[in-house]
This record gives structure tokens, C-alpha cells and sequence, in this order.
């Protein structure tokens, strides 16, 4: 079974990175309704692109998920 992706990305967090998944690893750890539990990219793009408190660049939201399903 596949972790969930804010699982994968919380072992991205970095404070000292500018990398993009560093960042929005930081960013989602700070919101509470992030959808914490699902790997459904559907699920976790319309969350940032609607109900979360920042902004975050969707093409490298892409991209850091391609990385999460190589994993």
C-alpha cells in the first residue's frame, strides 16, 4: 500500500531548502485540512488550488507529484 502523499511529503521537509517540495512540505504541515490521509491526486490539487491558506505553484505541484509516484 501506497503512503499517502502528505505522509511522503512530510519526510521532504526541509527548513534550509529552497526546493520546491521543501517548500510546500512546510507550507502543509502548517495546514490543518490538508487532506492527510489519501494519495488521490484529485483530492490534494483541488485542496491547493481552493481551500488552502497559500498559494503554491500548480506546475511544480505536478511535477513534486510525479517524484511522490516514483517513490
Amino acid at each position: 500500500m501506497r503512503r499517502s502523499f502528505y505522509e511522503w511529503l512530510m519526510n521532504q521537509r526541509n527548513s534550509k531548502s529552497n526546493a520546491p517540495v521543501a517548500i510546500l512540505a512546510d507550507l502543509v504541515f502548517e495546514e490543518s485540512d490538508f487532506p492527510k490521509h489519501t494519495d488521490d491526486f484529485d483530492k490534494v490539487s483541488r485542496f491547493l488550488e481552493t481551500d488552502a491558506s497559500f498559494a503554491f505553484s500548480m506546475g511544480d505541484f505536478d511535477q513534486i507529484w510525479q517524484d511522490y509516484l516514483e517513490h
